[in-house]
């Protein structure tokens, strides 16, 4: 490592690092909510200025995007890593 700062990214590569980061991020969140369910654990959602608790009958999967072939389906878990902090 040199010690300097890296230049900043062209427009073109931030909008398609920014597009990576949503997807990963709906992913992420996409997960969670199959784990939740799968497992029987109400999640917590912020609406209407409160805390709401949406028991696992009531969650809602979202459809992953047709672009993401590597997303899991509504009836898949991944088991967690357990060498994955």
């Amino acid at each position: 490592m040199t010690g300097r700062p890296h230049p900043p990214p062209a427009r073109d590569d931030a909008a398609a690092l920014a597009l990576r980061i949503d997807r990963a991020l709906a992913e992420a969140v996409r997960e969670a909510l199959l784990h939740h369910k799968r497992a029987g654990n109400s999640v917590a959602v912020w609406s209407n200025g409160r805390v709401e608790w949406i028991p696992p009958e009531n969650i809602r999967i979202p459809e992953p995007p047709v672009d993401a072939p590597g997303l899991l389906q509504a009836d898949e878990v991944r088991e967690p890593d357990p060498d994955r902090p």
